[in-house]
């Protein structure tokens, strides 16, 4: 055989091996990294590549990897790893995953940030959701010099917390989520809420402290706006509050099942059994409901309310006191009848 046979032999050999590593290399770099549903997988400070890679084969155990580590490898990416929380999305090829890993292109949370009593309440709520551990965001919303530059302080601290969704990256700071919160606080009092609250004669932190004594007091939103017209009645007519919540509020630590004779005389300045007005802030988070409740109020001439006797959740109004207390008879009997 001549030497020109065997070179070309040799070349359609080199040629057809390289013909089927291309298609090899092209299949496995072609084939979706999973084909499930789409899923989340979480990346933390300290994470690493063959962690990040179990945690997809966690979420998916048939997701093919073997090209996406290539990939990774060869863009280094062990050193350059970006926290955060990323979407593998169903027939994503290798290249598309780890275009976004190493990119950082993160997907953004849900943050939803429900009404609480607390501000511990508030910390475990959040840190939940997010990267951020509830030490971290505890040391910054306790913090009286950050709240001091944002025009806070330890008390007013429920006024800076709007309870809404909002979207977020999961790993954005504490600072950053400070920020935020401030932010969507102000973006919340709009001009038409301020005139509002104006046109009442109350201050936004006024509105806030109302609305949390009202959301205390009835769990039913179609009531919000009656009770918010029964404090406002009585601020009218510079009645005391008389609002058992506060009371509740100043004796703190746990809430006793009712309030009693003896629970009324707890000195303190949110007690609205012995201070006239509000008390000087909001007695926890409250629902963008039971804001607008109190802005736009129910006018009528109730002053008084109690439970409804059929224990529905619901109350009964009275304009006058000897209403109120037949009212209250007829509550106190029902509770009889249980045994209680």
């Amino acid at each position: 055989m001549s030497l020109k046979k065997v070179l070309i032999i040799i070349t359609a050999l080199i040629l057809t091996v390289a013909a089927t590593f291309a298609v090899y290399c092209y299949k496995q770099f072609s084939i979706p990294v999973s084909v499930c549903q789409d899923y989340r997988i979480y990346i933390r400070p300290g994470d690493t590549q063959q962690s990040i890679i179990a945690g997809i084969k966690e979420s998916d155990p048939d997701a093919k990897t073997k090209a996406l580590r290539l990939l990774l490898n060869h863009r280094n990416y062990s050193n350059n790893i970006h926290s955060g929380c990323y979407t593998v999305k169903s027939g994503a090829t290798p290249k598309q995953v780890a275009d976004m890993l190493s990119g950082g292109a993160q997907t953004p949370v849900r943050l939803t940030i429900n009404s609480t009593r607390t501000v511990g309440q508030m910390i475990r709520n959040i840190s939940s959701q997010v990267m951020i551990d509830s030490v971290t965001i505890a040391n910054r919303l306790t913090d009286a010099h950050l709240l001091d530059s944002l025009g806070y302080t330890e008390a007013t601290i429920f006024c800076m917390i709007i309870p809404n969704t909002y979207e977020v990256y999961w790993n954005l700071s504490a600072d950053a989520l400070i920020k935020r919160l401030v932010k969507e606080r102000d973006r919340f009092w709009n001009e038409s809420r301020r005139s509002k609250a104006a046109s009442l004669g109350l201050t936004e932190q006024e509105v806030m402290t109302l609305a949390s004594i009202i959301e205390e007091e009835t769990a039913k939103s179609d009531e919000l706006p009656i009770v918010a017209g029964l404090y406002m009645n009585r601020l009218k007519r510079n009645m005391l509050l008389q609002a058992d919540p506060t009371v509740i509020f100043a004796l703190g630590g746990e809430r006793p099942k009712r309030v009693l004779k003896e629970h009324l005389e707890v000195n303190s300045p949110y007690n609205t059994y012995k201070n006239a007005g509000l008390p000087p802030a909001p007695i926890r988070f409250v629902n963008t409901r039971s804001i607008d409740a109190v802005l736009n109020y129910t006018r009528h001439n109730y002053l008084y309310m109690c439970a409804k006797e059929d224990f529905s959740g619901y109350h009964n109004f009275a304009t006058t006191l000897s209403q109120h207390n037949a009212n209250a008879r007829r509550y106190q009997r029902a509770l009889g009848s249980l045994g209680n």
